[in-house]
């Protein structure tokens, strides 16, 4: 039985030390797409349309050039072993975006100087965590 690595009902905060006082789309790096970019694109125009182990695991596909017919093996390959969730995402770290996961599971990115960060910063009936910090203190 695999583990479900999906979160529900909780609001990732940016990260203490972000540097970002309002949210940054990252950018392509030597003409290539970074793994913030990717999950910045696939988040950015589809809220609530996928999960964190969607997220995670389309990224890893796509720069991994695994051809569709393979993704579910690889998919299940993947999530068989520990990987690090979206606390740990520099959209969270270095961009200034926070993300929801709600009831579902499914989640959405808020950048951090809107309304609805603070609306969601500050609902109690959420889990709130922050994104893991870049330095140590």
């Amino acid at each position: 039985m695999r583990i479900d690595h999906n979160h529900y009902n909780m609001f990732v905060e940016v990260a203490e030390d972000c540097p970002a006082t309002s949210a940054q789309i990252p950018k392509a790096k030597a003409g290539a797409k970074t793994v913030p970019l990717m999950q910045y694109e696939m988040l950015a125009g589809h809220p609530y349309s996928y999960t964190q182990e969607d997220v995670l695991f389309e990224v890893y596909a796509t720069r991994n050039s695994i051809p569709d017919e393979l993704r579910a093996e690889e998919r299940e390959r993947f999530f068989s072993k520990g990987q690090p969730c979206l606390r740990t995402s520099s959209l969270c770290k270095r961009y200034g975006w926070g993300i929801h996961h709600n009831a579902e599971g499914k989640i959405a990115l808020y950048a951090i100087d809107s309304t609805e960060y603070q609306t969601l910063k500050n609902d109690s009936s959420l889990k709130h965590v922050r994104a893991m910090r870049s330095s140590r203190a």
